[in-house]
């Protein structure tokens, strides 16, 4: 019996986790990545002399799988916790946070544990997937940079945000469509910055409440963190949403005025600016991820598991689960 052939699209942490997991069951599974690295919104910007976590700033371990995936990566130190000072400002007052969670981050950056796991895959960087086809019971891709791609696929699994899965299944799959039509993503507006001096603040990080800001954190308090003192700013999903199509420099001119009157002194600050056009957003009822037997068809990403890196993660793995399951009883 020939090996099942599997196509997933996406490299970001949901993609990565359900190829890991196929590949160990002894399946051959091939990535395309229209970005020229993986890890999606675990991502890290590098600058002159900096470096910042410009989309997920850490990521928490709750379920049993997931966090004996962290201690792993814990142990290749390709993540560590992160014990910051986090204060909550809303209502024009400051106070410390409250929250018992452990947080962790990637070492020596947030795209770490992707790039962990991407070097053990077959990955196609810089191919954007725009077109699918299933004929004769297989697969077929189509790259907006390499046209018709040579190989068939058993499997297609497509780790992406809703709006741009429900583009490229374009209503062939009526699921699909209403799951798809029910993620309601936001985007977000986030913010480099290194100010001129150091700042007088006593936090690490902050949530902020009902303003532009929602959320500012000083990378360099992160562990093996170095470089240039930079602050990641990121405004609130509701603003983002609202002003996503803004000029990139309007935009930071508000994101800083809010910032400015917070207690930061953003004179002269030099500013990387990075707008994530799909950054969060879940369907309610959290599935968890989607699998046609028929048709071979999957879904798994943070937005049908919840939100956050964990509810990625777990989305690949139990679809990759799925598709062992039904190799099994087949």
């Amino acid at each position: 019996m020939n090996t099942p052939k599997t196509a997933v699209i996406g490299a970001g942490i949901a993609g990565l986790s359900c190829a890991t997991q196929l590949k160990a069951a002894g399946l051959e599974v091939e990535l395309f990545e229209k970005s020229r690295a993986p890890s999606g919104r675990m991502s890290t910007r590098h600058g002159d002399g900096w470096t910042a976590d410009h989309g997920a700033q850490y990521f928490t371990a709750r379920d049993p799988r997931f966090i004996q995936e962290v201690n792993h990566w814990l142990t290749q130190q390709f993540a560590a916790q992160w014990h910051p000072r986090i204060k909550v400002y809303e209502a024009s007052e400051w106070r410390d946070s409250a929250s018992p969670d452990k947080r962790y981050v990637g070492t020596p950056g947030m795209n770490s544990p992707g790039q962990y796991l991407a070097s053990h895959l077959n990955i196609h960087f810089n191919q954007t997937i725009n077109q699918i086809e299933r004929r004769d019971g297989h697969w077929m891709l189509h790259s907006q940079e390499s046209g018709v791609l040579p190989h068939t696929y058993d499997y297609l699994l497509i780790a992406l945000p809703a709006p741009q899965a429900a583009a490229l299944t374009n209503s062939m799959d009526q699921e699909i469509h209403r799951l798809t039509s029910l993620a309601a993503m936001m985007g977000n507006w986030t913010l480099m910055v290194q100010f001129k001096d150091k700042q007088p603040v006593d936090f690490d990080a902050a949530f902020i409440n009902r303003e532009i800001v929602s959320w500012i954190c000083n990378n360099q308090s992160k562990p093996g963190r170095d470089g240039l003192e930079t602050w990641t700013i990121q405004a609130s999903s509701e603003w983002s949403q609202q002003w996503l199509e803004l000029d990139k420099d309007a935009a930071a001119k508000e994101i800083l005025e809010c910032v400015s009157r917070l207690g930061f002194d953003c004179q002269d600050a030099v500013i990387s600016s990075h707008r994530w056009r799909y950054a969060s957003g879940s369907v309610d009822s959290s599935p968890g991820y989607y699998f046609s037997t028929e048709s071979q068809l999957g879904l798994c990403g943070d937005w049908l598991n919840g939100g956050r890196v964990e509810g990625a993660w777990l989305s690949g793995y139990q679809l990759a689960s799925q598709i062992k399951k039904c190799l099994t009883t087949n």
